[in-house]
């Protein structure tokens, strides 16, 4: 199975029965759907990556190929942790995924307890922002998708993502200035954010 397969054709050849596609489908898109999961599902991380993969073949009659299969692939993928987090919530009211972090929804988090430096304080300032605010960020940082790309995975506006990633820097360099005891500007941190997560990004 080769790499000049598009992800297209292997999808389409996994659903006609051939799982070597499959595993190459996997092979190609594991790593990413890794740095997704890994600092929001923790021990979960791996069987919701095998669950995304699995959601995208059941679904590859939707996939028509106009956008790209990555940004369908973190559509599903983000739509698989929030059933995730649904199906654990406990309270009678659905969580509310543009008020409630990951600090609240998964307060023990093994990825944050392996990391250190500014690994731990990024980790842990994303896990303490809303999880939708959380979701966009990461896709811009680790992923290095555009607002365009991101609309198309959480289904929603380029202007309403340009906001959302406003305003979820605002909420993480907040957070690392109270975390490191930062004395910068809040606006001095922001700036830093992206080179903060380009030097993270190596270790994920």
């Amino acid at each position: 199975m080769g790499e000049q397969q598009s992800d297209r054709e292997l999808l389409e050849a996994w659903g006609s029965g051939e799982k070597n596609a499959g595993a190459a489908l996997f092979d190609r898109h594991f790593g990413a759907l890794s740095r997704f999961f890994r600092n929001k599902a923790g021990d979960a991380a791996d069987d919701l990556i095998q669950h995304s993969l699995l959601a995208c073949l059941e679904a590859r009659d939707r996939f028509e190929g106009k956008s790209s299969f990555r940004t369908f692939l973190f559509a599903i993928a983000r739509n698989v942790l929030y059933d995730h987090y649904r199906a654990r919530h406990r309270s009678p009211q659905p969580p509310d995924f543009s008020v409630s972090s990951l600090a609240e929804l998964a307060p023990s988090a093994s990825s944050i307890l392996a990391a250190v430096g500014r690994q731990r304080s990024l980790l842990e300032a994303l896990r303490s922002i809303p999880l939708q605010f959380q979701v966009v960020l990461e896709l811009s940082f680790w992923e290095r998708m555009t607002a365009a790309e991101i609309g198309e995975v959480v289904g929603a506006p380029e202007g309403t993502v340009r906001t959302r990633l406003r305003r979820a820097k605002e909420l993480v360099a907040k957070e690392l200035k109270r975390i490191e005891n930062l004395g910068l500007p809040l606006e001095t941190t922001i700036h830093q954010l992206d080179d903060w997560a380009a030097e993270v990004r190596g270790g994920l």
